[in-house]
């Protein structure tokens, strides 16, 4: 008998209604929870790619899309003779990509990169929230980076994930410190600048101009941005450019000033701290402007060092354009003196009168420079001679009403007209009503005496002073002094004020025997064609004095107008800015040379476009 037979066969279990029940319900259930979590699952799906489909597909595309923008080359700047005094060069800036990690995944990145490019890991994250962390467009974070970084960040690369370094161009200025006031300097826009500016097209990261030129000719210097449309793989390498957009650079900018006698200028004012302009009286085109103490603009056009922010604060005020800054004209003002005194009717040209060591009005006594007097003068001597007590006389007799009018006439108390304007002060030309607003008191007679030899409260800027001079010089129009050259005609840029050949003869004369044998001699050197001028020692206590001249020249055909200024010098006009008049007169009818111009790091392009 086999072993199958013996072995007993399997009885099949019967299973119960309950048991039966109890199944179907599991599955039911089950079922339910499948229906459930798909139907769930179809309704998310049907969320993000009917509801949110466009925004998630923006994001796809934010991914693996990148906006490189490209910056425009700035304009450069020229001076009249075609030489250059601002361009570009290259250098290379550090730039994040926002969208391509985490803020998480963010964190360790800037707190590396914060030690290798030397800028705090707190303005590393404020930049990129500024811009936002899904944002495609680059994040500049620093310029103008030297080599060894660019190498370090190129090695380390792998670990710095979305931060790039790209060539980029810099503001470069071949002559340094010459004519730094007037060019001005750019720096990239502060938070505060990019929130009134937007809506003129700024964006975050942008250079503009900060101060003289660039500031004013902003506009035209800026350009237009560019930029590259590409895709990229998961590591940011470019897959292929979708779309490009050429930067448009922005326009060069021709100047009036003449490079050598810039240069001419600022050797002749020298460490002192001041000004000198010159113009053209003929159409108002400045020649030459300087200002002390001064500052490279090199050194905003990358990152400024600590020291040199601290050198730049040990000096007082390099930013200021004394040119364009008001202080009491003293005696060259004695030009406005005289027209008034004539034009008013109160005084011929023929005018003689005796000059004292004083004169005594409302009980106090107002000397004359010499303390002694000249005996008597006409308009002209006492010009020569810069008598205080003659034009004490006038201002007495023709009282205050003319000779304010005739200040406003001149142009003092108002902006020239220079595109600097936003640097300018207006000066200041008082009358009774200013000085009750501001000082609560009425209008003397000693007012009137002290405004007739430029002091008291009057105040005006060496550009003002410089357009004074030239209404003399061109036969009495009041010039609008410019920058920028242009083939405007002349008229656009002259006034008439009125003034009779009788006066202008009386000036011209005055003016003339100034250097020829009164306080201006020492410019009669020979070196020059005939030329005219007229000193100034203006009071400022408790502080130093300040010192004062102005010259034209030729006599018979007046081509520049000088004006030197040298703030609380302690000199006087005809020994501390006379020479510095005359230095730079020699060199205008001289061949004057031209100042080195620094060998740029990077290349750069200094050919005027025709």
């Amino acid at each position: 008998m086999t072993l199958t037979q013996n072995r007993p066969k399997p009885q099949l279990r019967q299973r119960s209604p309950r048991t039966v029940g109890r199944q179907y319900q599991s599955v039911l259930v089950l079922l339910v929870i499948s229906i459930f979590l798909l139907g769930g699952m179809g309704g998310r799906l049907a969320y993000l790619q009917l509801l949110e489909g466009d925004r998630n597909r923006q994001l796809a595309e934010d991914n693996r899309i990148r906006l490189i923008p490209q910056q425009p080359e700035r304009g450069r700047i020229f001076d009249r003779e075609g030489r250059m005094l601002a361009g570009s060069q290259l250098s290379y800036s550090v730039f994040l990509w926002p969208v391509a990690n985490t803020e998480e995944a963010w964190q360790p990145i800037i707190r590396r990169l914060a030690t290798i490019i030397n800028v705090p890991a707190d303005t590393i994250q404020s930049r990129l929230e500024q811009s936002g962390y899904g944002s495609p467009s680059l994040v500049r974070i620093v310029r103008s980076v030297d080599p060894d970084v660019v190498t370090a960040l190129a090695e380390l690369s792998s670990d710095l994930n979305g931060v790039q370094v790209q060539a980029e161009t810099e503001r470069f200025y071949p002559y340094g410190e010459i004519a730094a006031h007037v060019l001005g300097y750019t720096g990239e826009m502060s938070d505060e600048e990019l929130l009134q500016r937007e809506n003129e097209g700024y964006r975050l990261g942008d250079i503009t101009g900060q101060m003289g030129v660039e500031a004013a000719f902003e506009p035209l210097l800026r350009g237009q941005w560019g930029g590259q449309q590409v895709e990229v793989d998961s590591y940011g390498h470019v897959l292929q450019v979708l779309g490009q957009k050429e930067s448009e650079a922005g326009s060069d900018v021709q100047l009036t000033l003449d490079l050598k006698l810039q240069w001419a200028a600022e050797k002749a004012l020298g460490d002192r701290i001041g000004a000198i302009v010159a113009i053209d009286p003929r159409n108002g085109e400045v020649l030459a402007m300087v200002s002390r103490p001064v500052f490279d603009p090199n050194i905003f056009s990358s990152n400024i060092t600590t020291a040199q922010w601290q050198a730049l604060q040990e000096q007082e005020f390099p930013f200021v354009n004394r040119a364009l800054q008001g202080y009491p004209p003293a005696s060259t003002f004695k030009i406005v003196t005289t027209t008034a005194a004539i034009e008013s009717g109160n005084y011929s040209p023929d005018t003689v009168l005796p000059t004292f060591p004083f004169i005594r009005a409302g009980g106090i006594e107002f000397w004359d420079w010499n303390n002694a007097g000249f005996g008597p003068l006409g308009f002209s001597g006492a010009m020569a001679y810069s008598s205080d007590t003659f034009f004490y006389q006038t201002a007495m007799r023709m009282g205050s009403q003319p000779l304010i009018q005739w200040t406003r006439r001149f142009g003092f108390g108002q902006k020239t007209g220079i595109e600097l304007s936003s640097e300018e002060s207006s000066g200041l030309v008082p009358d009774e009503s200013w000085k009750l607003e501001n000082i609560d008191e009425p209008w003397f007679q000693g007012d009137t005496i002290n405004m007739s030899i430029g002091q008291g409260y009057l105040q005006s800027s060496p550009l003002q002073v410089a357009v004074m001079f030239a209404v003399v010089a061109n036969g009495g129009d009041r010039v609008t002094p410019h920058v920028l050259r242009t083939a405007e005609p002349v008229e656009r840029y002259r006034e008439s004020l009125g003034i009779s050949e009788p006066t202008l003869r009386v000036l011209r004369q005055g003016l003339r025997e100034v250097i020829t044998y009164g306080t201006g001699s020492g410019l009669n050197d020979g070196n020059t064609p005939p030329i005219a001028g007229k000193s100034g020692t203006a009071e400022d206590p408790p502080r130093k004095s300040h010192a004062w001249f102005g010259a034209y020249g030729p006599m018979d055909n007046p081509e520049i107008v000088v004006v030197a200024f040298a703030e609380n010098d302690g000199g006087g006009g005809s020994s501390v800015t006379g020479p510095m008049v005359r230095q730079v007169l020699n060199a205008y009818f001289s061949d004057a040379p031209l100042p080195t111009p620094r060998t740029p790091s990077r290349p750069v392009d200094d050919s005027l476009d025709p």
